[in-house]
Formats: C-alpha cells, structure tokens, sequence
C-alpha cells in the first residue's frame, strides 16, 4: 500500500511539474557548462538586469539567423544578460561561439545545459530558437515561440526601461 501512495506521489508530480515550470515566473534555475569548461549558473546572473533566455540549436538555420541579427544588432541589447542554451555537446557550443565571436560580448553566456533540460522543460520548449524575456526582477515578459524578430525583441527589451 505504501509502495502504491508513493508511485502515485511521484506519478502526479512527473504530470504536474511541467505545468509548475512551464508558469515560467521566475528565471529557471539552471546550470550550463560554457565553452571553456567553466559552470555557470542562474545565480551568477548580474542582479537588476533584464535577462534574454535563448534556447536554440547550433545545427538550426533559424538559430543561426537569429544569432546573427542579435549580433549586428547587439548595441540594442548591452542592458540585457543574454543566456544562450542549447542541449549538445560543450564542442558544439565552443564551435557555434567561435563561429559568431560571442565570447568578446561580456554580456552574452552561452552554453550547454546537457541533458537536465531544465530551461527546456521549465518553458516547455517545442521548437528553435525559443527566446523569453525577463524583467529585472525575473518576471517573464514575453515568450517567442513561433517566428522570433530581433527588432521586436529590441523594442520589448527598451519597453523596459521607461
């Protein structure tokens, strides 16, 4: 009887967790490995800064866009932390990095957060890029889950600040 209480318990959260995650009202409390090998974690975030969570693919052409809009438009983001996380391997991350010169941006963290899926399935995740955007405090502001338009993103970001 004890074992059947338990697997219920534990069947009810798996169903639940997702719908408590996916509320998304509070920046997720993640852990990705950048490039150089080195930890970063949600609480390694800059305080009282807006945040810009990407979740993408390094393999995704639409990821590899976005990368380059929000690189010729990064003048638009310098008050932002940008976190970029993707699920594949460091080698991955290092190579896509390398290929967009992300690590000269102090303000843009990339990495893998392997297979904890913790961003993933905090925003409940379903297609690249996937951006969200948080207000100082960690409020989420907006989702883009369809087609992710770096002046929209620019002008919600500004949005902020008045």
């Amino acid at each position: 009887m004890m074992r059947r209480k338990a697997f219920l318990l534990v069947f009810f959260l798996f169903l639940v967790s997702p719908c408590i995650f996916s509320q998304g009202l509070k920046i997720p409390p993640f852990k990705i490995v950048r490039a150089d090998g080195s930890l970063f974690r949600a609480r390694d975030l800059p305080m009282g800064k807006p945040v810009i969570i990407i979740y993408f693919s390094p393999e995704c052409e639409e990821c590899q866009k976005f990368t380059e809009d929000l690189v010729s438009k990064i003048d638009d983001f310098w008050d932002a932390s940008i976190v970029m996380v993707t699920y594949l391997s460091v080698q991955s991350v290092a190579q896509y990095e390398k290929k967009y010169k992300l690590n000269i941006y102090p303000n843009i963290y990339v990495g893998t957060e392997g297979n904890a899926f913790i961003v993933r399935y905090y925003y409940n995740v379903r297609r690249f890029p996937f951006v969200a955007l948080l207000n100082k405090d960690g409020k989420l502001i907006r989702k883009w889950e369809k087609e992710e338009n770096i002046n929209e993103l620019a002008s919600s970001l500004k949005a902020l600040k008045k």
